[in-house]
């Protein structure tokens, strides 16, 4: 069932009108994020639920739908298209399970990931926002850093810390971060060498 539900995620995401350049390659920008927060949750974790595995793969499923241009370019603005975001994500995810007759708790359990509903008590949302957060630091905080004021990128850096556990913060420490950026999580994180 579960090869059924990723499938069914990527040829959704697959149809992304927006495009990431990865190595030289264009990629329909979602199915690339959810590639790559499948392959992070698999270094964080050598074996995941399957509920993270769903969650993990549906995360971003069919962003583009609710565009960030739709809601008033503040922070309020912005708050209100995250939260419309993570209920649709969770609404397509449940969609697709009870289509491919997954019981109800599996069903429940995804939501309540892709959701972040019980963020601080669950030790699986928790993890899942490691996978998301190294995900970032990974593969797209070097273009953040690039196109924001250093003092914006160290307080996103210290918000991104303040959201990870301990393994995630240890896994964290372990990627490749071009020296310019290393410098700037360096100062967010007051690591003096």
């Amino acid at each position: 069932m579960i090869d059924k539900i990723i499938a069914e995620i990527d040829s959704i995401n697959s149809k992304d009108p927006n495009e990431e350049q990865f190595e030289g390659k264009a990629y329909p920008k979602e199915l690339i994020y959810g590639q790559r927060m499948t392959e992070m949750l698999g270094k964080y974790d050598n074996a995941p639920s399957v509920a993270m595995q769903i969650a993990a793969r549906g995360q971003h499923i069919q962003r583009w739908a609710i565009p960030r241009s739709d809601y008033p370019m503040d922070r309020a603005g912005y708050l209100k298209w995250r939260t419309d975001l993570k209920l649709y994500h969770g609404k397509l995810l449940s969609e697709i399970l009870e289509q491919e007759g997954a019981d109800q708790e599996l069903v429940v359990k995804v939501n309540d990931l892709v959701t972040k509903k019980r963020l601080k008590n669950d030790l699986e949302t928790q993890q899942l926002e490691d996978v998301v957060c190294l995900v970032f630091l990974k593969y797209y905080f070097s273009a953040f850093a690039t196109e924001h004021a250093d003092d914006k990128v160290v307080d996103i850096v210290q918000k991104t810390w303040g959201k990870m556990t301990e393994k995630g913060h240890d896994l964290a420490l372990q990627l490749n971060y071009a020296e310019k950026d290393l410098i700037l999580i360096k100062k967010a994180l007051k690591i003096i060498e």
